[in-house]
């Protein structure tokens, strides 16, 4: 998930760089999204191994 989303930011900064602003908005707001899904599922993914007795890493 962290993979694709560093691979929209790449794409959306390349964009940006060549001057597609629709296409680079579109890939920045991807990348956000899937950071976030990334994010919340590390934090629940975190607690349930809490949960179950293993340490955090």
């Amino acid at each position: 998930m962290l993979g694709w989303a560093i691979a929209f930011l790449v794409i959306a900064l390349v964009a940006a760089l060549l001057g597609f602003g629709g296409i680079a908005g579109a890939s920045a707001g991807i990348a956000k999204i899937l950071f976030v899904i990334f994010l919340i599922l590390f934090v629940v993914a975190m607690v349930a191994r809490a949960v179950r007795g293993k340490p955090p890493l």
